[in-house]
């Protein structure tokens, strides 16, 4: 009997904090840097009786300006709800979410398909390393928060990672969130199913608060072997919520999972119902308008405007300030192969420099020392001969140390290549006179010795020799 075959289906829940002055619905400020304990809470934020939320505006315009890049269906008719649950964590016994009529239907990023986008407030903070205790800061609640709900259409972990960070991306680029997992302002969970007969979903799980594409992707493979190991030895797979431990890199069973229902939804009766085409910010037409270039958008034009290599296209796309940086310098070189050639010369030298300096953020050190003016002489430099790969990569070292023109640079450490024929053959003759045993390999039909002499004569020039000119000059001399 052959063995079963299993499929694996994902549907992913992404949370994201949005970038907004002030909390969802009061005046508490919305600040994710605060490490101060319960310092921007009030009132309303905290629950207690008789105060009045009030929904912020810049939030909503947020998640329509979301629904917009993902072409998304805007809704005109939207209320909050109460998702009503008690856990320490939030202050008022319920969440004010979306449950009916959510503000962006469909849509899609990545090729997978969206349900839905809503917004909602962020739960408190709840801290579990202080001994025998927990504590909750309530710094966090009431927070602005995005959800979004993909359909059940992903098939892998690497899908489901891949997915995550194209929306992390996404968000960055439009300014909504900064989407930073490590700080919590983008929390993954993940509907895992698997199942023997592809028309037939399987038992559904879900892995909560999930802080990294890495740990999405572990989670999700994990959960794929548990399954395929409880079907195969005809055992049951349990409906529940699941965490995911870091460290041990499984996941554990944290309670049994709820269906919708049991959070008794209804709408809030102290907010009001939104119709949002009587609001003159939520129009299609202003939205769109505040739209920036797309990731993807990105990706496309810089593939046909200069020709980039999807790899290297990706680096500038994933990096905002250096694409930046990149577009400045491409606007003051005229030729297509120079601009490709400071490209090459971004993702790989000028990056492995920043790379190497621990004791700055080392792109935008980089940035501040070296200016698109002078990268792009540096460019010119190298294009004309002037500067060899070697002389260029050492010109490029002392600017992001110190600043400066490449050509000052380079003429200060003797860089320049030299060009003058005389001269490089004057070089050429002494190095054909000391190496008589090369030039006699040569002539005897080893081609590699011609590059033992031209190395000897870049040594003698102290690196500023054209190689290409000055290998000719060799063989001008060999061939008298």
């Amino acid at each position: 009997m052959s063995e079963k075959t299993y499929t694996t289906t994902v549907g992913l829940e992404i949370h994201a904090e949005l970038k907004t002055v002030t909390k969802m619905f009061c005046h508490s400020k919305n600040d994710p840097d605060e490490t101060r304990p319960n310092a921007n809470i009030c009132p309303i934020c905290m629950g207690h009786p008789g105060t009045l939320p009030v929904i912020n505006k810049k939030a909503v315009e947020q998640v329509l300006r979301v629904g917009l890049a993902l072409k998304g269906t805007l809704a005109d008719f939207t209320e909050f709800d109460r998702k009503n649950y008690f856990y320490p964590d939030i202050p008022k016994g319920y969440q004010l979410s979306q449950y009916k009529y959510p503000l962006v239907s469909g849509g899609e990023l990545a090729g997978v398909k969206i349900t839905r986008v809503h917004l909602e407030e962020d739960t408190a903070t709840s801290i579990h390393d202080q001994g025998d205790h927990s504590l909750i800061d309530f710094n966090r609640a009431g927070v602005p928060l995005m959800e979004l709900v993909t359909e059940p259409v992903i098939h892998s972990a690497k899908e489901a990672g891949d997915f995550a960070r194209e929306l992390q991306l996404l968000l960055q680029y439009l300014g909504a969130s900064d989407a930073n997992m490590e700080k919590g302002e983008m929390r993954v969970e993940a509907n895992i199913s698997v199942s023997d007969n592809p028309e037939k979903l399987g038992t559904k799980v879900e892995v909560k608060n999930i802080n990294s594409f890495r740990a999405v992707e572990k989670a999700i493979a994990y959960e794929t072997a548990r399954h395929i190991a409880l079907l195969s030895k005809g055992e049951r797979v349990v409906q529940e919520t699941r965490g995911w431990d870091e460290h041990k890199e499984i996941t554990f069973s944290q309670r049994l999972k709820e269906d919708s229902h049991d959070y008794r939804y209804f709408p809030d009766p102290d907010l009001p119902k939104l119709k949002l085409s009587l609001v003159s910010e939520f129009s299609h037409d202003r939205l769109q308008k505040s739209l920036p270039e797309l990731p993807s958008e990105k990706r496309a034009r810089y593939q046909t405007q200069f020709g980039l290599k999807p790899i290297d296209t990706e680096v500038f796309v994933v990096n905002k300030p250096l694409a930046d940086f990149f577009e400045s310098v491409s606007g003051l070189l005229s030729s297509p192969e120079a601009i490709k050639l400071a490209s090459n010369y971004l993702v790989s030298d000028f990056l492995g420099i920043a790379k190497k300096d621990t004791a700055h953020n080392a792109i935008g050190h980089a940035l501040l020392r070296i200016t698109p003016t002078y990268f792009a002489e540096l460019i010119l430099l190298i294009s004309t001969g002037e500067l060899s790969s070697r002389g260029a990569k050492d010109t490029l070292a002392e600017m992001y140390i110190s600043g400066g023109s490449p050509k000052s640079i380079a003429d200060s450490k003797g860089l320049i290549q030299k060009n003058d024929l005389e001269h490089l053959e004057k070089i050429a003759e002494e190095i054909v006179g000391e190496h008589t045993a090369a030039v006699a390999e040569y002539h005897a039909g080893k081609e590699a010795s011609i590059q033992f002499l031209v190395g000897q004569g870049m040594k003698k020039s102290s690196g500023s020799a054209n190689p290409k000119l000055l290998r000719e000059a060799i063989l001008r001399v060999i061939k008298k």
